[in-house]
């Protein structure tokens, strides 16, 4: 089964037809969009997550099972800043001194923290070789909850909060430069929800650091940034009842456009990937879908390590 390029601005999501109905404004429902035969590889696809144990890249399960992969769960160290005058921490996985390794950056939802995000993704663990990053966000008002910014996240758009999440970021690579362990062609960062977002804002600011991205649960308001072509994997639940499943298909269908999306190709259950329609432009989009709601399935993780390592220089 073939999608649509992204020359007409449509596109299928797991056997969605996803169509431009927010450009006339009106609610496009499920079952209006979903053929019929569609609707049978859209119940197949949401199954994905009982199927998941026996797809997953051999790579990642041997990462999983290999000498020092326990050992890695115990490996995280805090680490500190001081950035115009805040003191900003993080978590990060130990490695052998002067070793240059990927970095990878994982970004808590709003709310959150370093070590509650360290144990939902667990990216230090499936992935030993590569340095990994939980930064820990501060008090922050929140887009869609937590008004007032009684809880911790990050900032949600460039030139706000002083770009201190923006500045936070800068000083990390900084320092691992300086440190001379940073490879600079191996930088990845994923997040979750409002974590997702600020991804979505580091592609934007500083997409020139990133080699790919991975948000889960997160949109951004695309017109309010400037995007070039990067190699993107976005988690969604088509039940999120927080940040609504229609507004990430917006977000997807922005997501195509730059990155220049041909048509969809089914590769595993919940997975579609778009590569570039045109050869040497544009870059790999690749969507995994689950059938919960506003939150990141522990298997997803190895989703993630599999494509930041399959988009290694």
């Amino acid at each position: 089964m073939t999608g649509s390029s992204a020359a007409d601005g449509r596109f299928r999501l797991g056997g969605l037809e996803v169509a431009r109905a927010w450009r006339n404004r009106h609610a496009v429902t499920t079952s209006s969009r979903i053929p019929s035969q569609d609707r049978h590889d859209t119940l197949f696809l949401l199954n994905w997550r009982s199927r998941l144990g026996a797809l997953i890249i051999p790579a990642v399960i041997a990462s999983l099972t290999a000498p020092g992969a326990t050992a890695a769960a115990a490996n995280l160290v805090e680490r500190s800043w001081q950035i115009a005058g805040l003191t900003r921490t993080a978590l990060i996985s130990e490695l052998p001194a002067g070793k240059k390794a990927p970095l990878v950056f994982v970004f808590h939802g709003h709310g959150g923290s370093a070590r509650q995000a360290a144990r939902s993704f667990k990216l230090h663990e499936l992935w030993p070789e590569a340095r990994v990053i939980y930064p820990n966000g501060l008090p922050t008002p929140g887009v869609l909850t937590d008004p007032t910014g009684r809880r911790s996240g990050w900032q949600s758009k460039a030139d706000s909060l002083g770009d201190r999440d923006l500045a936070f970021f800068d000083a990390i690579i900084g320092a691992l430069k300086d440190e001379g362990i940073l490879d600079p062609r191996q930088v990845y960062a994923t997040g979750h929800s409002n974590g997702g977002a600020f991804v979505y804002l580091l592609w934007a600011e500083r997409g020139e650091t990133l080699t790919a991205i991975a948000p889960s649960a997160a949109v951004l308001r695309p017109e309010a940034a400037t995007f070039q072509p990067k190699p993107v994997l976005h988690l969604a639940g088509m039940n999120d009842d927080l940040v609504k499943f229609a507004w990430q298909e917006r977000m997807l269908d922005y997501v195509l456009r730059i990155n220049g999306g041909g048509p969809r190709q089914t590769s595993t259950p919940g997975e579609i990937r778009y590569a570039p329609a045109e050869r040497g432009k544009g870059a790999l989009t690749v969507v995994l879908l689950h059938s919960g709601g506003h939150t990141f399935p522990s298997e997803s993780a190895a989703r993630i390590v599999a494509f930041f390592q399959s988009t290694k220089p």
